[in-house]
């Protein structure tokens, strides 16, 4: 059994192998009546999911794309929720609505590059990020989520001596002990991410889960996006325990083709995060899009999944 299951456990639930190995181990049953075996644990490392690339952007009207196209960038600020705690307070929402849901990984990319002012129309500038810039994203993320809501490093790392060695030792938590629960993940490296491991040098007080590999002692979630030129590399990080986001697409170009390569690689290689810009058509690209095999909201991943998986159990319990 993983380790988050076993925290579950304390607390008066438990999965459907725990309950298995307590009855096999307990000869008073021998003669019980027999009762339906518990699906079995699956780790969140096992599955294979569908995420949605820029979730909550919009398309901006004619006038707006043709402002961005020359070359006025910050104009682009159409969005279905316009801050972060506002975007979270509607994940928080569905999440109580549907609290035995799979759980929500939440990748960030912080945005402070220079934006380009060719006309002088005096764009405001990103503010550069610094540790105080993750000290209030993790606020900003505590302020709507509860603890119970959230699963941090140290729910992962359990007693190893680095989350790297926890993860490829055990993997990530059985999939049924995180439902209704949100994971938080940084794609950002070099300065960025050194900013946020310099803020919290122990893993163990962290909330984020760095992009990283071996032989970095954080490593548990990589980014690899390009999965037929690394669907190798892919393979491998997952069959060590990681968890992976890759994409099926990027900047319109598999759209437009209609070319689904990088697509079908992509399911192929074990990702557990198969990031999409078409989860939904768009009508300007006909034909293209993207769905998880199978039709539900995860499936059994093909590279990690042990054989007795069942993809009806990866559903809302």
């Amino acid at each position: 059994m993983r380790r988050l299951a076993c925290t579950v456990l304390i607390g008066g639930l438990a999965t459907g192998s725990a309950m298995l190995a307590a009855c096999a181990d307990d000869p008073a049953d021998d003669d019980a009546t027999p009762t339906t075996v518990p699906a079995p644990a699956i780790g969140l490392d096992e599955i294979q999911v569908l995420a949605a690339h820029n979730a909550y952007h919009l398309e901006g009207e004619p006038a707006l794309l043709q402002a961005i196209t020359a070359n006025l960038p910050e104009v682009d600020y159409r969005s279905t929720c316009l801050t972060f705690v506002t975007c979270l307070t509607e994940l928080r929402t569905w999440s109580e609505a549907h609290p035995d849901h799979l759980p929500i990984l939440i990748q960030l990319e912080t945005k402070d590059g220079v934006i380009d002012d060719p006309i002088d129309l005096g764009f405001v500038q990103p503010i550069p990020a610094s540790e105080a810039t993750f000290t209030a994203l993790e606020a900003e993320i505590r302020s709507v989520l509860d603890p119970e809501q959230l699963v941090a490093v140290a729910d992962v790392q359990g007693d190893a001596s680095t989350l790297r060695e926890g993860v490829e030792a055990e993997g990530w938590p059985d999939v049924d002990a995180l439902r209704g629960r949100f994971i938080v993940t940084l794609d950002d490296a070099g300065a960025k991410r050194d900013l946020y491991r310099s803020l919290h040098p122990d893993t163990r007080d962290r909330l984020v889960f760095v992009a990283a590999e071996a032989p970095d002692p954080d490593a548990a979630f990589a980014v690899v996006n390009d999965p037929v030129a690394e669907g190798a590399r892919i393979r491998e990080l997952v069959e060590q325990g990681y968890l992976v986001r890759t994409r099926t697409d990027a900047d319109t170009v598999e759209a437009r083709s209609g070319d689904t390569t990088r697509r079908d690689a992509a399911f192929e290689s074990g990702a557990q995060i198969i990031s999409t810009d078409y989860e939904r058509e768009d009508p300007r690209f006909p034909g293209y899009i993207v769905t998880l095999p199978g039709g539900g909201p995860a499936r059994c991943n093909p590279v990690t999944a042990p054989e007795d998986c069942d993809e009806e159990d990866l559903g809302e319990g």
